[in-house]
């Protein structure tokens, strides 16, 4: 090859390795999400109707492109689980009266084989109240099964939370505790 054609060869291949880069940069930069005004939001709730991720974690977590994240509310449930496990309802379901409660609970959550469950709409006004009964011998500091079932009235509002209150007879605060579970109320 001459020199001339060798230069003319390096010269188209750099031309054509250039429109390339070019190619694959424009390819990239078209396809970034560009920096538009973002509606701001509240809560796990808004994060996850926008369609942003939804992180598989418990309690459910939402990422927003901005970086960050918002943590589904499922009440006090992972703070009281050494005393009280529900398993119907769930925190978030969608429930209707009359309502099935089931779970278990340590004996000490009990007084004489129950204890106490209200409903309330978001706000604060008492829907319901419930009797979840031991369905094993409850004078015992292990897990007892329980099993109740509570009317509640219409709510006023979408959404509200259902407590499950440790009996106690004594009236003395520091005998007091109590599960809270959001819910969403469904026709």
């Amino acid at each position: 090859m001459t020199s001339m054609k060798k230069d003319l060869y390096a010269l188209i291949v750099g031309i054509a390795i250039s429109g390339v880069l070019v190619g694959v940069g424009a390819w990239h930069f078209s396809n970034v999400p560009k920096d538009e005004p973002q509606a701001a939001l509240s809560g796990f709730e808004d994060c996850a109707a926008a369609g942003y991720p939804v992180l598989e974690s418990y309690p459910a977590r939402c990422k927003a492109p901005d970086g960050k994240t918002f943590m589904q509310d499922i009440g006090n449930e992972l703070e009281k689980q050494d005393f009280i496990r529900v398993s119907r309802p769930r925190p978030n379901q969608v429930i209707q009266s009359p309502l099935t409660m089931q779970g278990e609970a340590r004996g000490l959550w009990f007084f004489e084989a129950d204890f106490p469950v209200r409903v309330f709409d978001s706000d604060g006004n008492e829907l319901g109240v419930g009797i979840a009964q031991a369905q094993q011998e409850w004078m015992t500091e292990n897990f007892v099964p329980f099993l109740g079932e509570i009317e509640f009235s219409t709510p006023k509002t979408p959404t509200g939370t259902i407590i499950f209150e440790k009996d106690d007879p004594s009236g003395l605060p520091e005998h007091q505790d109590a599960l809270y579970m959001p819910v969403v109320f469904g026709d």
